[in-house]
């Protein structure tokens, strides 16, 4: 019996190669056949690294880009200083840094 990975991992061999026949088959810049072709190259990219994971515990040495998915409006309002995998601590004042030195006496 084949497994679900094999499957999925001709679906993205296939798409890849749908993808090349659109890119080679262009008729301008703005190609919904092209578009097209993306589109199906990442879901079979997602389902064949999903169906790794499950089946195997495996992952792949690579990451789609998800920019286009952002909604522009939204990376605008962020704040570019603000890091979230910062340590919630990391925007404390001084003073109250160094009176946890105090409290703890590690100085």
């Amino acid at each position: 019996m084949d497994s679900q990975a094999h499957e999925a991992l001709r679906l993205l061999i296939a798409a890849y190669e749908e993808h090349l026949a659109a890119v080679l088959a262009r008729r301008g810049d703005a190609d919904v056949a092209v578009d097209d072709a993306y589109d199906s190259l990442a879901d079979a990219f997602d389902r064949y690294e999903a169906v790794l994971d499950v089946e195997y515990g495996e992952t792949l040495p690579m990451l789609l880009d998800d920019l286009e998915m952002e909604d522009a409006g939204d990376a605008e309002d962020e704040d570019p200083d603000e890091d979230d995998s910062l340590d919630p601590h990391a925007g404390e004042d001084e003073d109250a840094l160094d009176d946890d030195l105090d409290d703890f006496q590690l100085r």
